[in-house]
């Protein structure tokens, strides 16, 4: 029964994962949601260029625009189009990248992850697996649309944080917070990196006084205020302390990883490169959410 569960739970996730790829080729560049296409990288990068003037912008908008070749069916999945060699378009000039088949295969193993975890939870309802399996498709999109363009979406996060609300409304258990526990998570949340977001922007904007060049990375952006929010909604005021800490030291570890990888590979590295912060409050936020019991008695508090 648990090998059907999974099996079924794995290929849910693989089709999120496609529907996961679609959005994130569309909803950074605020255009309409299409049925899967092959989109030229470089058009993915269009609109987050600066143009010096209203033309260049203009032609840069039409480019986004401009419709790409539709994949063919059996193409609209990462994977199946890696299998069938269908990766490129027709006239070859547009190639799907690895990113497509890795949405989906990761976003399979976070459901199953999830489904595992909480096989032996009697006080988890199926109402809130099925909740917790839609978190996990959201993590994923967060996380493909910021390590690809370093954004953290408001249309992505504001209907998380209804369905997190709503969550708490109606499936409190021992695993998950209660609403008001929920909203105060929301808010801790949005408080502490609030102030973080701000103290970056001061941090940078005195740094670039005192070396004289102009600065416009900042260690935070607001759409990770967000995200920390919404982590919020999820786990509660009390799990987003533990959660905080874990991303805290996730994001260190792995700058240190970045550091070494650029060091390795010759490369030689900026110290104002923005690196995305959002994978991390995601990571910290699923470790929580799934793990929270365990985590908890390693650290001698009996329980997240």
């Amino acid at each position: 029964m648990l090998l059907f569960t999974v099996l079924i739970v794995a290929l849910i996730g693989i089709l999120a994962g496609g529907v996961i790829n679609a959005l994130a080729d569309d909803l950074p560049l605020q255009r309409r949601i299409r049925l899967p296409r092959y989109v030229p990288n470089d058009k993915k990068r269009a609109i987050h260029q600066r143009y010096d003037d209203e033309d260049a912008f203009q032609q840069a908008e039409a480019y986004v625009q401009k419709d790409d070749e539709p994949r063919p069916i059996i193409a609209w999945l990462g994977i199946t189009a890696f299998l069938t060699n269908n990766r490129k378009s027709s006239d070859g000039k547009v190639t799907l990248g690895w990113r497509y088949p890795l949405t989906e295969i990761f976003t399979a193993l976070l459901m199953v992850i999830t489904v595992l975890a909480v096989q032996d939870e009697t006080d988890v309802s199926t109402t809130q697996i099925i909740i917790w399996l839609a978190y996990m498709a959201i993590f994923m999109l967060i996380n493909v649309i910021d390590i690809e363009h370093k954004l953290i979406l408001f249309i992505v996060i504001i209907p998380a944080s209804a369905l997190a609300i709503f969550d708490a409304y109606i499936t409190p258990t021992n695993h998950t917070p209660h609403l008001r526990d929920a909203l105060l998570g929301g808010g801790l949340g949005f408080i502490v990196f609030f102030i973080m977001y701000n103290g970056g922007y001061i941090f940078t904007y005195v740094l670039g006084k005192v070396r004289g060049q102009t600065i416009n990375e900042v260690a935070f952006g607001y759409g990770d205020v967000m995200m920390a929010m919404l982590s919020g909604f999820i786990l509660g005021w009390q799990a987003l302390i533990f959660a905080m800490f874990i991303t805290v030291f996730l994001g260190a570890f792995g700058a240190l990883i970045y550091l070494i990888v650029s060091n390795f590979g010759g490369n030689r590295y900026d110290a104002f490169t923005a690196i995305p912060y959002g994978p991390y409050i995601v990571a910290g936020t699923i470790l929580v959410l799934l793990f929270g019991t365990e985590i908890g008695k390693i650290l001698g508090s009996g329980g997240v």
